[in-house]
């Protein structure tokens, strides 16, 4: 979709009653004919679109898809997702963002795909991206910190992400896995990667790249036992949109509180509340070592608080976490 159309898209959007061709051709400067090509473009597109002569254009149907038209209803905070880039297919939108980023795209811009050929998660690993289904987004942020505060972002977004999905069903009971994954019944429901460019005292961007399982009826069977969605949970149907929005909405004033504050000490008690990893043993695989040991909490600055053997506790700030089997399972 050009950017004519999706403006177009976005005016008719915004009204419930109908719109002149002649209204539209003066607020966009074309003409009927261009207005009318548009409108086709958006009807191959998917969208319900009435004409009536005398009255003109009225947005009867949506697609689904996360654009900005559909997902501006939505929105509730005063920045973020008020400008976001759509793409049928992208190769990654943290790729896209930071490119945006670099040119000055203002904090709360987002990129989102209906589909990405080379999704990423955490150390490198390939995100299943397929069309039509999930949501694959990133937000471009400009946080006034020092870049040795950036990592706790990660933790905030999950937690703004934990509260729209309860929002969006209370008996779905996910779970926050440290540092960076949503679970529901233990299988993967959700995972988010952050990127930065930086300096040690200054951060000149982060990029909070999102990937949410939303209504994928089939996992590939190599991740059957360990990834799940919103619709194998629910066995229902979910708007794109309005989760996009609802995620957005919860993350807004949480990052505005962190901004004000040195850590992530006020919401502490709910990553300890909903932490999949909260007093259970556990293994964390690092690049050059691994540790185990008993979860204990979650640090001020993010960590994962790990009693070993040994009775000391250690501060964990990167790694990768499994969840140890008792001996009599």
């Amino acid at each position: 979709m050009n950017d004519l159309t999706a403006r177009i898209l976005n005016r008719l959007s915004t009204g419930d009653d109908f719109l002149s061709g002649e209204s539209l051709c003066h607020e966009f400067g074309i003409t009927r004919s261009a207005v009318w090509k548009h409108i086709g473009l958006l009807r191959a597109e998917g969208y319900q679109i009435d004409a009536v002569t005398g009255r003109g254009y009225h947005l009867s149907g949506l697609t689904g898809r996360p654009v900005e038209a559909e997902v501006l209803p939505f929105l509730t905070g005063r920045r973020f997702g008020k400008k976001i880039h759509y793409h049928a297919v992208t190769a990654s939108t943290n790729l896209l963002a930071k490119a945006l980023a670099v040119e000055g795209a203002p904090e709360g811009t987002v990129v989102v795909a209906d589909s990405q050929s080379g999704g990423r998660g955490r150390m490198g690993r390939i995100w299943v991206s397929p069309p039509g289904v999930n949501l694959y987004y990133s937000l471009i942020l400009r946080p006034e910190v020092p870049s040795i505060r950036v990592p706790q972002l990660t933790l905030l977004v999950a937690v703004a992400i934990h509260q729209a999905l309860l929002a969006l069903s209370s008996e779905l009971a996910p779970m926050i896995k440290w540092p960076n994954d949503i679970l529901v019944n233990e299988k993967k429901l959700c995972g988010v990667l952050c990127e930065m460019q930086s300096e040690p005292e200054m951060t000149h961007f982060v990029v909070v790249g999102t990937g949410i399982n939303v209504n994928q009826a089939e996992m590939p069977p190599e991740l059957r036992e360990s990834a799940t969605s919103l619709f194998l949970e629910k066995e229902q149907l979910f708007s794109r949109p309005e989760l996009l929005a609802s995620v957005l909405n919860h993350f807004e004033p949480l990052y505005d509180e962190w901004l004000l504050q040195d850590d992530l000490g006020f919401i502490l008690p709910y990553l300890e509340k909903f932490s999949l990893l909260q007093s259970r043993d556990v293994s964390i695989d690092q690049r050059n070592r691994n540790l185990s040991g008993t979860v204990t909490g979650i640090a001020r600055g993010g960590e994962l608080k790990l009693e070993g053997e040994d009775g000391q506790t250690i501060l964990v700030s990167s790694g990768e976490a499994h969840l140890q089997k008792k001996s009599d399972e």
